[in-house]
């Protein structure tokens, strides 16, 4: 098998959690196990479909973990893997970047920010 080789090392890290929704996921899943529908109520506007996808994505990659316990009816959760812990820093990077361009770009960050768990 031919492995992929990158020009640069955050093609790597991109290609694991790039997009739009994988990062939100994480940033969801550092506060702790979630199921999928705790998952949809706090990203409204994710489709079923692409959720589950990323989910799937992230998993494969090893960055969470799927838990499923066996019971009536089936129960799901998600949570981040030890691995998905090292991301802790860039997602908080990430959020703080963030924070300071809606600051540069908008002025009022609360104006511009729903609210969120993730943005008290």
């Amino acid at each position: 098998m031919k492995h992929k080789k990158y020009n640069i090392s955050v093609e790597a890290t991109l290609e694991v959690i790039g997009g739009k929704w994988k990062c939100v996921i994480l940033c969801h899943l550092m506060r702790g196990k979630k199921r999928t529908s705790e998952l949809r109520r706090l990203m409204p506007d994710i489709t079923q479909k692409m959720l589950t996808q990323q989910l799937r994505e992230l998993e494969s990659d090893g960055v969470i973990n799927r838990i499923v316990y066996n019971q009536v009816p089936p129960k799901v959760e998600y949570e981040l893997s030890e691995y998905g812990e090292s991301l802790e820093g860039i997602l908080n990077s990430l959020c703080t970047w963030g924070d300071g361009h809606i600051t540069k770009v908008y002025g009022n960050k609360s104006d511009m920010l729903e609210e969120s768990i993730l943005n008290e």
